[in-house]
C-alpha cells in the first residue's frame, strides 16, 4: 500500500509523529503449534490494525470465515462473537472472536475474507484476504494447500516451527495465477511496544519476483505478517461513484527463540 504524503499532515495529527499507511486484517491463534499434551482449544482473534504501531481500526462482519483441513473447507461465520479490544494506543476497536477445538492431526488453514473497508485517506476499499496455519499434533500435511481465495499467498517455507532467523518465502496467486512483481509489505505485530527512528523502519517492503515468489528473513521472535497487494477489477460504489478497490493476500507466521 503506497504511503499517502497528501494526507501526511493529517495523519500526524490522528496518529502521532510516526505514520504509516500499512493496513494489515489479522488472525491471531493462541497457538500455532498444538501437541497432545496441551490443550486443544484455540482462541482465534480478527482484528483489522497497523501491528507494529498498534493503531486499530474497526472490522465489520466478515464476509467468510473457515478453516481448511485434509483438502476439506467448514464455515466457522456462525461461530463469531463480537471482540471489543484495545489497540496499542490503549483505544477500543471491533473486530472478532472464536473458539475452535482441534480434534485431529494435521494442519489447519483458518482464512478469512474481510467486509470492505473504507479509506477515505486513499480514496479506495481495502479487502484483505487473510490466513493462518496452525498445526495439529505433528502432522505437518496440509500447509501449502490452496483455499481458493481471490488472492492469496501459498506458503514455500513450512509457516510453523519458525526461528527468529529463518527465513520465509511464499507465492502470491491473484484468481488462482502467479502474480509477478507484487509488492508486498512485511510488519512485526509489536502492537506499539517498539519504537523505530524512522518510517521506513516501521513497514518493510519488497517485491515478488516474475514468478511471484517472494523472500523475507524475520529477525525477531513473534508475529509476522505478510501484505501482498493487488487491485481488484472490480469496483464498489459509494454514493453514486465507484472506487477501486485493493485486495490484500495476508499470511500471518509465527517465529520462535532457539532455546
Amino acid at each position: 500500500m503506497k504511503k499517502v504524503f497528501a494526507m501526511a499532515a493529517v495523519a500526524a495529527l490522528t496518529l502521532g509523529p510516526q505514520t504509516s499507511w500499512a493496513h494489515f486484517q489479522m488472525i491471531v491463534p493462541s497457538n500455532d503449534m498444538v501437541r497432545q499434551d496441551q490443550p486443544r482449544e484455540l482462541q482465534l482473534d480478527a482484528m483489522f490494525t497497523h501491528p507494529f504501531e498498534g493503531h486499530g481500526m474497526d472490522m465489520g462482519m466478515p464476509t467468510q470465515f473457515g478453516v481448511m483441513h485434509d483438502g476439506t473447507k467448514e464455515s466457522l461465520a456462525k461461530d463469531l462473537k463480537p471482540l471489543k479490544f484495545n489497540d496499542g494506543q490503549g483505544k477500543p476497536h471491533n473486530g472478532y472472536r472464536m473458539n475452535y477445538k482441534v480434534s485431529r492431526p494435521g494442519d489447519y488453514v483458518f482464512f478469512i475474507e474481510p467486509a470492505p473497508y473504507w479509506e477515505a485517506a486513499e480514496d479506495k476499499f481495502i479487502v484483505h484476504y487473510t490466513k493462518v496455519v496452525v498445526n495439529g499434533f505433528g502432522l505437518e500435511e496440509g500447509w501449502d494447500q490452496e483455499v481458493g481465495l481471490k488472492t492469496e499467498i501459498i506458503p514455500m517455507t513450512r509457516p510453523y516451527g519458525l526461528y527468529a532467523g529463518n527465513v520465509f518465502q511464499g507465492i502470491v496467486k491473484v484468481d488462482g495465477k502467479p502474480a509477478p512483481n507484487t509488492e508486498v509489505e512485511v510488519e512485526y505485530y509489536a502492537n506499539g511496544k517498539i519504537k523505530v527512528g524512522a518510517d521506513p523502519m516501521i513497514t518493510q517492503v519488497i517485491k515478488a519476483d516474475s514468478n511471484g515468489v517472494f523472500t523475507y528473513a524475520m529477525p525477531k521472535a513473534g508475529w509476522w505478517g505478510f501484505a501482498a497487494l493487488n487491485e481488484d477489477d472490480k469496483t464498489i460504489n459509494k454514493d453514486g461513484k465507484a472506487y477501486p478497490v485493493e485486495i490484500g493476500a495476508l499470511l500471518w507466521v509465527k517465529t520462535h527463540d532457539f532455546k
